[in-house]
């Protein structure tokens, strides 16, 4: 299997299924001499783990990472660094109606179809699990990249969204709440939505939006390396991930360029920021602003039309503990993948 490494530089490549022995991940390019906060690296993987609130999969998992190499007395040496996070609390009996049943909207069928032998058990390689690996990578990558700030939130479940934009809300209450929505009033409304659909066996998506502050000039390159399409790249490979959308996104679109374009001040700076901080392809200095689609999760805790190994379609119950909306839980990954997108740019 190809594809299990991100970045050109500052390289991370993750290993593990979500019902193996563990997870982790090595990463490969990270400056010397670097003094790791490894509180806050543990810190991040508690915003990302299971079992955090009522709103989430009920799995139990403390995520403790271990660093193998790569770190000595506190300080980087340049050297990759390896660690892992031991699978403590799988329940891979779950998981054997499904051996030969395939999903629907999930990777079970291409999966098996590609490699022609797969871990069906808490979906494999194919789940959510791996993140955590991302996380770790991203903690890191958020020290090196000091003083640029990096602040996700969820801007939208299902139909409810927050009307303000992020210029209007004050981020810092994004953790005070399950659903980590800056908009308390709102962010209510979608812990009661999503409470209602877990209720139900269903599952729901929405929005993230992600607001990077304090970013120099000059990240990016021209054509195939342009900032955003780096960006764009990173968040389509989160799971579930199936939209990304920049600046005025698609919304620019019902404008006229006389109102779109972003007219400078004397210093440099921009009236406007439609362009979501990125022009040609390299970072203008403003904050750099997107938005991430996350489909609903495909596995529900309801009866599902499955295809059946030999090409059969059965109705099978689904069972197990999952997350009626991943939206929560995908702050901190989003976070972490923009911190190696800009990483990979500054190291």
């Amino acid at each position: 299997m190809a594809g299990n490494s991100f970045g050109k530089k500052f390289v991370i490549t993750t290993f593990g299924e979500s019902h193996g022995k563990a997870i982790g991940g090595i990463i490969d390019g990270c400056p010397s001499n670097i003094t790791l906060d490894l509180e806050a690296i543990q810190d991040e993987l508690k915003r990302r783990k299971p079992g955090q609130s009522k709103l989430v999969t009920q799995r139990k998992e403390e995520d403790e990472v271990i660093f193998l190499s790569g770190i000595f007395e506190g300080k980087t040496l340049g050297t990759p660094i390896a660690f892992q996070i031991m699978n403590t609390n799988s329940k891979s009996n779950d998981y054997d109606l499904l051996k030969d049943a395939c999903r629907p909207s999930h990777a079970d069928y291409v999966y098996q179809q590609k490699y022609k032998h797969r871990d069906y058990r808490g979906g494999g390689r194919s789940s959510a699990r791996e993140t955590a690996a991302r996380v770790v990578a991203g903690a890191i990558a958020k020290q090196i990249i000091k003083p640029v700030e990096i602040q996700a939130y969820v801007s939208s479940v299902g139909s409810i969204s927050v009307s303000k934009k992020y210029t209007e809300l004050d981020l810092s209450l994004t953790e005070t709440n399950a659903v980590r929505c800056p908009d308390i009033e709102t962010a209510l409304q979608m812990e009661q939505l999503i409470l209602q659909t877990k209720k139900k066996g269903n599952t729901v998506g929405g929005i993230i939006t992600c607001v990077i502050k304090n970013v120099p000039v000059g990240l990016g390159e021209p054509v195939f390396d342009r900032l955003e399409a780096n960006l764009a790249k990173a968040m389509l490979s989160i799971n579930a991930c199936k939209g990304f959308s920049l600046g005025s996104g698609f919304e620019g679109t019902k404008m006229f360029g006389s109102q779109h374009n972003d007219y400078y001040n004397a210093d440099g700076t921009t009236k406007t920021n439609f362009s979501g901080g990125i022009q040609g392809g390299i970072s203008n200095g403003m904050d750099i602003y997107f938005d991430v689609a996350f489909k609903p999760v495909a596995t529900l805790l309801q009866p599902q039309e499955m295809l059946i190994s030999g090409g059969t379609l059965k109705t099978i119950q689904g069972k197990g503990r999952h997350d009626a909306c991943v939206l929560p839980r995908a702050v901190p990954i989003v976070e972490a993948m923009a911190a190696l997108v800009l990483v990979d740019f500054m190291v």
